[in-house]
């Protein structure tokens, strides 16, 4: 796992917090689980889905009633992440302000990650 002591790894809006807690309450989730996978035009994307168990290995953020979980190999890139949840005329949904992330497309589906490498020397710096 990829973590600093004391620092969650993503951190949630209140509108993220109150969005999550109504789909935990409403379909009886423990959570959602996020992650990352390849795809998209910029390499990769984020993914979220319903959480019903959690798994040993996952991170666990818990904030005002709200949990995620973040996947194994998804931790290293979304430390620091915060996770808003934003209503337009046009849409509504989670967005991810992320400091990994080193260019995105132009919908804004799709991210490319800075090299591990980078993201650990800004870790350790």
């Amino acid at each position: 796992m990829f973590s600093i002591p004391g620092k969650q790894a993503v951190t949630l809006s209140p509108s993220a917090v109150s969005q999550i807690r109504r789909l935990m309450d409403s379909k009886g989730h423990k959570g959602l689980k996020l992650g990352v996978k390849k795809g998209g035009c910029a390499g990769m994307e984020y993914t979220m889905d319903y959480a019903d168990e959690i798994d040993p290995l996952d991170e666990v953020v818990e904030q005002d009633g709200a949990r995620v979980m973040i996947a194994p190999m998804a931790q290293m890139f979304l430390f620091g992440t915060e996770i808003d949840y934003e209503v337009s005329l046009l849409e509504a949904g989670f967005k991810f302000r992320n400091p990994n992330v080193a260019d995105a497309c132009g919908c804004g589906e799709s991210i490319k990650f800075k090299d591990v490498e980078e993201l650990a020397a800004e870790r350790e710096g």
